[in-house]
């Protein structure tokens, strides 16, 4: 799989340029079957990388504009009553038959709205009228959120941003990137270069394969003392959950996947460990006040925590 691996990469960089490394761990967390939040400010290229990604693996792409007026049925579905039976038809929400979803600025919908897409995340399943309706396999939300002009917006509370596998950040593409980007978008749409290299069925393998790559005891006890850490650090009110060590666990098996072995090292946990984290950990007040970010923190326990020996 790994010359599949590298295809898929290949092609969504012809429309994503420069940024093969958010690229790759978009690409971790949808084969550890997780969701991704990308963090960022407008027009970097998150919607581009989502829709790109789900045409190199032949997935089916669904894509909600979040706005206040956006409601749970449109993510859900509901019941619309059929006369000629006297029963009631479902009609299904945006969820309902999609494999890779954009959930675009999720910030700007209502909280009842981004529980009803949370909630379908976690379950992988919706309920309504008491008759419960399974998603497609596989299934991954990317939601988008940014800080720009956030008046009236519902940020996403902890206990939501605890439920994505990663945040990550695009950021601007770099002076080659850029001029590259301006270039290529002179006469064509990079977007239509790119090319269905993979299928529905092959992603779901590669997904399985990620759940068989091999976590020893060793990188078990690794991940716990992380954990550990840092909810025993001073400068943390909340450090990492339950949750975030089991997610740590499944990312750190998807990088060893991309890198081609079927073992987690602790570079491999190291690799992702800001990723899976930083939006699960709140600092202390007095961090807060000495300006302490949550990457100095998770730095400083990767530094404190002892990695194990990549030979035992």
């Amino acid at each position: 799989m790994e010359r599949k691996l590298q295809a898929i990469i290949t092609e969504v960089q012809k429309a994503v340029i420069g940024k093969q490394t958010v690229i790759e761990k978009v690409m971790m967390a949808l084969l550890a079957d997780g969701h991704i939040l990308l963090d960022d400010i407008p027009g970097v290229g998150k919607t581009t990388l989502a829709l790109a990604l789900s045409r190199a693996l032949g997935l089916r792409y669904g894509r909600i504009q979040f706005t206040p007026d956006v409601l749970p049925s449109d993510i859900v579905g509901f019941s619309v009553y059929n006369k000629a039976t006297g029963g009631f038809d479902y009609k299904s929400g945006i969820v309902t038959n999609t494999n890779l979803l954009l959930g675009d600025e999720i910030n700007r919908t209502s909280s009842k709205t981004q529980s009803a897409l949370l909630e379908a995340m976690e379950e992988r399943q919706v309920t309504v009228d008491g008759r419960t309706y399974p998603l497609q396999t596989p299934f991954t939300v990317i939601a988008t959120q940014n800080d720009v002009g956030t008046a009236g917006t519902q940020m996403l509370p902890y206990a939501q941003l605890d439920r994505f596998l990663v945040r990550l950040s695009i950021g601007y593409p770099d002076y080659a990137a850029q001029m590259t980007i301006l270039r290529e978008r002179q006469n064509a749409e990079p977007l239509a270069a790119v090319r269905e290299v993979a299928t529905r069925d092959e992603v779901q393998q590669m997904q399985r394969e990620v759940r068989a790559v091999t976590a020893k005891d060793v990188i078990l006890d690794y991940i716990t003392r992380l954990a550990m850490a840092s909810r025993e650090h001073p400068m943390l009110e909340l450090g990492i959950s339950p949750r975030g060590a089991l997610f740590l666990d499944r990312m750190a098996k998807a990088h060893a996947y991309l890198d081609g072995r079927d073992y987690v090292t602790g570079e491999d946990v190291q690799a992702i460990f800001c990723d899976v984290c930083a939006h699960r950990i709140i600092l202390s007040q007095e961090a807060r006040l000495g300006a302490k970010r949550t990457k100095d923190i998770l730095c400083e326990l990767l530094r404190q925590v002892d990695v194990p020996d990549r030979r035992l």
